[in-house]
């Protein structure tokens, strides 16, 4: 099932939500490709239902009420994405979490469990990842023959999708002009609130999210393909598939002269149009440790993007005028630093936060008070967002609690920790 419905829907009218995790052996954390067994015996709970296309015998979607699970590229990966547009985000956490019970009853009888967080903080990605060899599989193996999926930036990242919707698109003042000019300046500063990949190969590295980096280098064969991240200043329709998707699709014809990735989807910035379904899909969010952190970052994210298009917070002509390179600069920074990354007080500045350069979880916590918090579904976010800024994002607490150089039977710890607070719908405050 797709996430939106084709006819459009006006600005901040509906969202789609996208949460992927891992699936792992329970005893001892190891990667667990049986994404198919698990959406296969998906299909004998109450209220499934599949598309007429799927194959019953390898399902690659499942319909269960308000959410449906599917697969990804990497066989160790299940996504749980909302079935149809959810006409607003409280409440959606625990309909996300009861996706969340049911996978882990599932998996229990088979020796597995879903894990949370942007990486595999120990997975050997050469050794250990298997394609999805089911139906799309010709998609699959187009990326795997052009890319080499083996490396972490193709095997080992999962992450939590924003759709967000607009009406029209054919002039810069259009719904999707005034979005896209908002999420792109936004998006450097949105992992600030959700890096939590600081491990990879059992080591820290120095990064807080490891996943935005190897994602970015993930298509370097072909760098047209993710660009530098931050989309390019675009703003409408007929721009965006001259200067973005026809820029791609003239980079990918030479490797695939079938056409096969000759798609929006093969775009990889951290934004991209969807304009068969008349949305923005926000892609540069690490998963959290549980829906309720997921949602309430989400809900932060979107009361300031409609702050912004609603001139609330931002002059969207001034936020229009910054280029690639300089956006570009503050997201490795949030890479690096995440919430205690230093943002320019001219970016500051443009969002409504003057004075002099500050951290962005101090811009964060600004804009928060300014928008969401004065909203009626604060309460149900506030706990969640009180950890993240008062603690540090997941990232933070993972390190705080596996400590300096980490040895893997720490690092092991922490992750069930992790596990549990997944299954058990609650922010991990990491009290070390």
């Amino acid at each position: 099932p797709r996430t939106f419905a084709p006819m459009p829907i006006p600005l901040f009218q509906a969202y789609g939500v996208e949460l992927e995790y891992m699936i792992v052996d329970r005893e001892t954390l190891r990667i667990a490709p049986i994404a198919d067994d698990l959406l296969l015996a998906a299909t004998t709970l109450p209220g499934a239902e599949l598309d007429e296309e799927e194959d019953a015998t390898h399902p690659g979607s499942v319909g269960l009420g308000p959410v449906s699970w599917s697969n990804e590229l990497a066989l160790h990966v299940v996504e749980f994405k909302t079935g149809a547009p959810a006409s607003s985000l409280p409440g959606l956490a625990g309909v996300f979490h009861e996706s969340v019970r049911r996978a882990n009853d599932l998996l229990a009888p088979r020796g597995a469990a879903l894990l949370p967080g942007g990486m595999h903080p120990l997975m050997d990605p050469d050794s250990e990842m298997r394609l999805w060899p089911h139906g799309y599989s010709d998609v699959y193996s187009a990326f795997n023959r052009i890319f080499d999926c083996r490396g972490h930036g193709w095997a080992n990242l999962q992450s939590a999708h924003l759709n967000l919707p607009f009406a029209d698109d054919d002039a810069e003042e259009s719904e999707f002009g005034r979005l896209h000019a908002a999420i792109r300046f936004l998006l450097p500063i949105m992992p600030a609130l959700t890096a939590s990949s600081p491990i990879m190969d059992g080591r820290t590295t120095g990064l807080l999210d490891n996943r935005l980096e190897v994602y970015r280098h993930n298509a370097r064969k072909l760098p047209v393909i993710s660009g530098r991240v931050v989309p390019e200043p675009v703003f409408t329709r007929t721009e965006y598939e001259r200067v973005i998707l026809g820029a791609i699709y003239a980079g990918l014809s030479p490797h695939d002269p079938q056409g096969i990735l000759r798609h929006e989807w093969a775009n990889a910035r951290g934004a991209i149009a969807r304009f068969e379904r008349n949305t923005i899909e926000v892609r540069v969010l690490d998963v959290q440790e549980c829906p309720a952190s997921d949602l309430a970052i989400l809900a932060a994210i979107t009361a300031v993007l409609r702050a912004m298009v609603e001139g609330r917070l931002s002059d969207l002509e001034v936020i229009r005028r910054w280029q690639v390179e300089p956006l570009h600069a503050i997201l490795l920074s949030v890479i690096r630093d995440a919430d205690e990354a230093i943002v320019p007080e001219e970016y500051a500045s443009a969002l409504g936060i003057t004075g002099k350069a500050c951290r962005a979880k101090d811009v964060w916590q600004a804009l928060i008070e300014t928008t969401l918090a004065k909203e009626p579904g604060y309460p149900e976010f506030q706990s969640a967002l009180n950890v993240i800024l008062s603690r540090g994002c997941l990232a933070r607490r993972i390190m705080r609690a596996c400590g300096p150089g980490p040895s893997r039977d720490r690092v092991e710890s922490v992750y069930r920790d992790l596990a549990r607070c997944l299954a058990e719908n609650r922010p991990y405050e990491a009290c070390v």
